[in-house]
């Protein structure tokens, strides 16, 4: 039996090369992994040695040679392929253990592009693939993880055709996942992120119950390790809907850095958010915003669940709460609600990953695009139009709503005061019905809006928003401005004594 193991990857290598010359396999084996196995004591066959022909060209050809490929494709059940394989003296390679040069660190950490070259595998995915094709016979092992479970399977004879087939699989995806990666690269360097083709490929983290609705199968999957590494249940199991709830919600709530940011969402639109003092204020004031979606909610604490804001929280039915971390007396509050969901993620404060590229689904195919998000500076550089400007505290809740505008359904209006969400219009089909929506709910929740703020993610097309929003007691607005009649609104927000803000940018989000 011969084992050939060439990983760039070394982790655990070299315990599972000393398990599998126990077990009676040769180790073939190749550059930096030949060397660590024989530093470490272990009888290895250099490649170079077993088929006669050197490395070549810096490494770039070692494995590529018949009596590799040979001796992992040729078909043990066809006795032509046996006599061949035998008259060459091509060895039979039942067990490939390997794993691909590091592209993806690589380009984390240098933009050089002949390193990077460098770092394109081609030997490995030939064997890989070759295995794989030859899973009838041959053993595929592309995951570290995997070691020790290979092992206890061949020491218990358990080598069987469903453990082969289902790394085989693994192996597959191994590859597809490695060449989308160069492919989307190669795109993004020299065609601007939109080529002729897109990638989108994730790794499985765990199905969930089901998808939107019970008849739909759903399952969550991961382009990097976050889910993997950085976020964790508490308490309860996570849905389908809960993490786009939770997506939008941790957005939103880490939009503001360490400042003590809650937001409340019910079906992925944001009906509470403030930034007070303390983290208890925060929960009370976006509270008030909208108490009646906010039941069975998501709420995100941006900073740690102490028992005081758990007994708040525990006052009414949330579904899920997630903040970067909570005490074990906080934890202990919730211990007998059973529907309520807890989750973690982050450090001191909520940390989410910031995607380069959007996409959406729709029939037939996707459309992509560049992540959007509010510039450093967007509130900050914003263009007073009208003639009376903001106050400090004017400009501090514009902001909020402004951030809070970008990540709300369109058409959207989010009105702030005093650092909290206290109306917010979204989805709507018309931005007047958003302005007079909002204004509604505000007022059936007992809010008084005389002096907050009012930012939209779109312009306004025409003043009669301006009009309603200065009913409203609106004081100050910012909206990207672009309308052809911008010169009807600012004249109405100067008419109506309103300060007027354009940023120049838009935030649509369908």
């Amino acid at each position: 039996m011969t084992a050939l193991l060439s990983v760039s990857d070394k982790n655990g290598i070299v315990a599972f090369a000393k398990e599998l010359i126990e077990l009676g396999y040769e180790i073939l084996s190749t550059g930096g992994t030949l060397k660590t196995l024989k530093e470490n004591g272990l009888e290895v066959l250099d490649v170079s040695s077993y088929t006669q022909s050197p490395e070549m060209f810096d490494g770039r050809v070692k494995t590529l040679h018949p009596k590799i490929h040979g001796g992992i494709l040729h078909r043990r059940e066809l006795q032509e392929d046996v006599k061949v394989a035998k008259e060459f003296g091509i060895k039979d390679i039942s067990l490939v253990c390997v794993n691909l040069y590091p592209f993806k660190e690589t380009i984390e950490k240098t933009d050089d592009f002949d390193e990077i070259i460098e770092n394109i595998d081609i030997g490995g995915p030939s064997m890989v693939r070759a295995a794989a094709k030859n899973f009838q016979s041959v053993l595929i092992v592309t995951d570290t993880n995997d070691y020790k479970e290979v092992i206890e399977r061949l020491k218990r004879n358990e080598n069987t055709l469903e453990f082969r087939q289902a790394m085989m699989i693994k192996a597959y995806e191994h590859t597809a996942n490695y060449d989308c990666m160069i492919a989307n690269y190669m795109n993004a360097r020299f065609k601007g992120g939109f080529g002729n083709k897109h990638f989108i490929y994730g790794t499985l983290v765990a199905p969930t119950r089901y998808g939107e609705n019970p008849h739909q199968k759903g399952a969550y999957y991961e382009f990097d390790k976050f889910y993997s590494n950085d976020f964790k249940a508490l308490k309860g199991e996570i849905s389908f809907n809960n993490l786009t709830d939770i997506n939008n919600a941790v957005k939103i709530a880490s939009s503001f850095g360490t400042s003590p940011a809650v937001c409340i969402v019910k079906h992925a639109n944001p009906c509470g958010f403030a930034i007070k003092e303390t983290l208890l204020d925060s929960y009370k004031e976006a509270l008030k915003c909208d108490s009646v979606s906010a039941y069975g909610g998501v709420v995100a604490i941006n900073g740690e669940v102490n028992q005081e804001l758990a007994e708040e929280i525990n006052k009414i039915f949330i579904e899920v709460l997630i903040a970067p971390s909570i005490t074990k007396e906080a934890l202990s509050v919730f211990e007998n609600k059973k529907k309520i969901k807890i989750f973690v993620c982050g450090g001191e404060y909520l940390k989410f990953p910031k995607d380069k590229y959007d996409f959406k689904h729709i029939e037939g195919g996707f459309v992509l695009q560049d992540s959007d998000s509010v510039g450093e500076n967007e509130v900050r550089d914003a263009k007073c139009v009208s003639k009376l400007e903001a106050t400090k505290e004017q400009k501090r809740d514009l902001e909020i709503a402004y951030k809070v505008a970008s990540l709300v359904k369109s058409n959207c209006v989010v009105y702030v005061k005093n650092n909290a969400m206290v109306a917010v219009g979204m989805g709507m089909t018309s931005r007047v019905d958003a302005a007079k929506s909002a204004i509604r709910k505000a007022q059936e929740m007992g809010l008084d809006l005389k002096g907050c703020v009012l930012a939209s993610e779109a312009f306004f097309p025409f003043k009669d928003s301006i009009e309603e929003a200065h009913k409203a007691g609106v004081s100050a607005i910012i909206e990207p401005g672009g309308s052809i009649r911008d010169d009807e609104v600012i004249a109405c927000a100067n008419e109506l004594g309103m300060s007027l803000y354009f940023s120049g940018v838009r935030h649509f989000l369908h």
